[in-house]
């Protein structure tokens, strides 16, 4: 939403222009369909690594996860403002991960929390409480039912559905898509942990603190010796129970995993707690464990070696990007030939404003904080225009029952993909707003601008844009 909401500004304040259907939300002002001061966190540069168990186990990803993965990432899946604001589930769970910096005020009462039965996004929904939960990662959600934060449905199935139609009061998904999103959040691995056994023990490279802490969190309660930490999140277990207990946090919530848990703050159903070593203050507290601060700093460090992962995050670029596009776009590859409108419509619909949205990482002419690689950046934009009416030409084909020649305009995309798309944009890289100088250097002149404008104050309010200290992976050097 920042992202779209700048882009909005910038047309009026750089005189940059996108093609049409470009889409865009202004910060402030009647145009906007969610609250000013909201933060979706879509201009971050680093986003959490998605690591499928399909391509793990050294196959690839079936049609029904490219499916609903797909779907996933279409706000058409959604209805009422999150539709019009261009949210999809993806917003929240970014790549399947969660989003701790998302806040929509009036929904949210910290940055990475949400109600979920509020008023803004299905009014027949509300309970008339502020009572936001956590947005939780959905890595390893196959291993981890019941499913919500009170452990209230059994089913996967059952709880995408209601987030979909009851949430966010979109229309009832076909089953089909039902079961395509399943198949997609089912594939959603945890990052690997090299800490950490296949049974959930720690592994020789543990630290002595760690070692302790393991010991501790397998350690009876001094008042009820039939519990333990390890009593609820059980390692062998993936760190759960699947059960539901009151843990002093005001109701019954089912048990959270610890696996990637230092990728997963805040922590608790609420997001009351932002670090691990506060939850385990609580639990000191709570259960009255008479912990030593030496006992409190090596459970924390234990936890934060069960929550561990690697390579947790993926530098934004153009190689990310176009696989991503990719395998939105390979559903078309069964749906032309069996003639599913559905499906065309959805993949049309959502590459489409995938592509509309990399054009706005290569900044035109008339914007003033890049001024090299003019060039470069115009190709970029152009071949991507091109390709955007490409899409436009197979869905308006199809929906004309003219498949042979949708087919044949998707060949033409497959072709363009393989060489041309990704080497005109990894040319044009450098001087996009995928480098964290250029990324700075944008955002930090449509603020100053904004502020000259004498723009409302909540609209000058959005946090900061930390570039994360991570290393890009060798395809984005």
């Amino acid at each position: 939403m920042i992202r779209r909401a700048l882009l909005a500004v910038a047309i009026g304040l750089f005189g940059l222009s996108l093609f049409e259907g470009a889409g865009a939300f202004p910060l402030s002002g009647d145009q906007t369909v969610l609250p000013p001061g909201t933060e979706l966190n879509e201009d971050a540069i680093y986003r959490p690594t998605e690591v499928f168990h399909s391509e793990a186990r050294g196959g690839f990803k079936s049609y029904q996860v490219d499916l609903g993965d797909l779907a996933f990432n279409s706000p058409n899946l959604l209805g009422g403002p999150a539709r019009q604001a261009g949210m999809s589930c993806g917003t929240c769970h970014v790549n399947g991960a969660g989003n701790a910096r998302l806040y929509i005020p009036g929904m949210s009462t910290r940055p990475g929390n949400f109600d979920t039965t509020g008023p803004l996004f299905n009014p027949k929904a509300h309970n008339g409480v502020l009572d936001p939960v956590r947005i939780p990662s959905l890595r390893g959600a196959r291993f981890l039912a019941p499913y919500g934060h009170d452990g209230r449905i059994a089913s996967l199935r059952d709880f995408v559905r209601n987030v979909v139609v009851n949430e966010f009061a979109g229309d009832e998904p076909s089953p089909a898509i039902l079961d395509a999103l399943v198949a997609y959040i089912e594939d959603i691995d945890f990052l690997q942990n090299t800490s950490l056994d296949s049974r959930g023990r720690l592994t020789t490279q543990a630290s002595e603190a760690e070692r302790r802490g393991e010991a501790i969190f397998a350690r009876p309660f001094p008042h009820d010796a039939s519990m333990s930490c390890a009593t609820c999140h059980i390692p062998s277990e993936g760190f759960v129970d699947h059960r539901q207990h009151n843990v002093g946090s005001g109701g019954l919530f089912k048990t959270p995993t610890l696996l990637n848990a230092d990728f997963n703050a805040p922590y608790f159903h609420d997001g009351r707690f932002d670090r691990l070593d506060q939850v385990v203050d609580h639990f000191d507290r709570t259960y009255e464990l008479a912990l030593t601060p030496q006992d409190r700093a090596d459970l924390t460090a234990y936890l934060v070696a069960v929550g561990d992962g690697l390579l947790p995050l993926d530098r934004e670029g153009v190689t990310a990007r176009i696989k991503e596009i990719n395998d939105f776009a390979t559903v078309l590859e069964i749906a032309i030939p069996a003639h599913d409108l559905a499906v065309i419509d959805l993949a049309v619909d959502t590459i489409g404003r995938e592509l509309r949205e990399l054009t706005e990482q290569f900044p035109d002419r008339r914007d003033p904080t890049v001024t090299d690689g003019l060039r470069e950046r115009l190709a970029a934009r152009a071949i991507l225009k091109d390709t955007v009416i490409l899409f436009r030409r197979i869905g308006a084909a199809a929906a004309a029952g003219r498949f042979d020649e949708a087919a044949a305009q998707f060949s033409i995309y497959r072709k363009l993909s393989f060489v041309a798309l990704p080497q005109i944009l990894a040319n044009a890289q450098q001087w996009s707003l995928f480098n964290p100088r250029i990324h700075r250097a944008h955002y930090a002149a449509l603020w100053q601008n904004l502020r000259q404008a004498g723009k409302p104050a909540q609209a000058l309010a959005a946090p900061a844009l930390p570039i994360v200290e991570a290393k890009p992976t060798p395809a984005e050097h």
